[in-house]
């Protein structure tokens, strides 16, 4: 569906079989996109040929694109940002450790006050104050309770996030494993491709020779002239 005909379609300046039409060629032009495999080979070589081509020539090798530099980035970067992240989270837990400590302390003084104003009210049960003292004591009590709770679920929350950031270190290792291989694949192919000779000591390479589909081709004394430079 072209944009001239969507426009026209949402301004509604298409009739009801025109409106069929456009819609049958979206379904059609869908279908065809399914699946790489259900283009023809012409297609498929079309398709991978514009792939390479839109990616062609690569990019230079430097730091930016060094794919065994990147991936070091990678795992250093985030083994900084981890550390940071641990340390903040310890940060956390030992707030929440104060506050459980406080209120805990403040539990004890006000079981205390409870203890004492319960003696005071069934002493002098006509004595108001000490009625409604006993009650905000209660309350108090309740409300500390309350605040430590919630300090020990923040407590186990930050314990169970750090266990959770376990898997940083797990993927660092997954990262330096693939680095590794890299670096011995590249040792590898650097040693099978090397050789003793210095470029210094070859023979010339041919530029043009019979076959290439150019008229300047290697003439057969120069052909030959290479051959007996090999016996040398």
């Amino acid at each position: 569906m072209t944009q001239e005909e969507l426009d026209a379609l949402m301004a509604g300046g298409l009739d009801l079989d025109e409106e069929t039409a456009v819609e049958e060629e979206a379904e059609e032009n869908a279908e065809g996109i399914g699946s790489i495999h259900d283009l023809s080979k012409d297609q498929q070589e079309k398709h991978f040929r514009v792939d390479a081509t839109s990616s062609w020539p690569p990019p230079p090798p430097t730091a930016d694109h060094q794919v065994v530099n990147q991936l070091d980035g990678v795992t250093k970067d985030s083994e900084v940002k981890a550390t940071e992240i641990f340390d903040k989270l310890e940060s956390i837990n030992n707030i929440t450790m104060n506050i459980e400590n406080v209120a805990t302390e403040q539990m004890v003084l006000l079981k205390n006050n409870i203890d004492i104003f319960e003696r005071l009210s069934t002493k002098f049960g006509h004595i108001e104050s000490f009625k409604t003292a006993l009650e905000e004591n209660k309350t108090a009590l309740a409300k500390a309770e309350e605040v430590l709770g919630d300090a020990q679920g923040a407590s186990d929350e930050v314990m169970m996030t750090m266990d959770i950031m376990q898997y940083q270190d797990i993927h660092r290792q997954k990262i330096e494993r693939v680095i590794n291989v890299m670096r011995t694949l590249s040792a590898y192919m650097s040693s099978l491709f090397d050789s003793h000779v210095d470029d210094s000591e070859r023979v010339g390479s041919a530029i043009h020779i019979d076959g290439d589909g150019t008229q300047e081709v290697v003439s057969e004394d120069d052909i030959e002239a290479l051959i007996a430079s090999f016996g040398k």
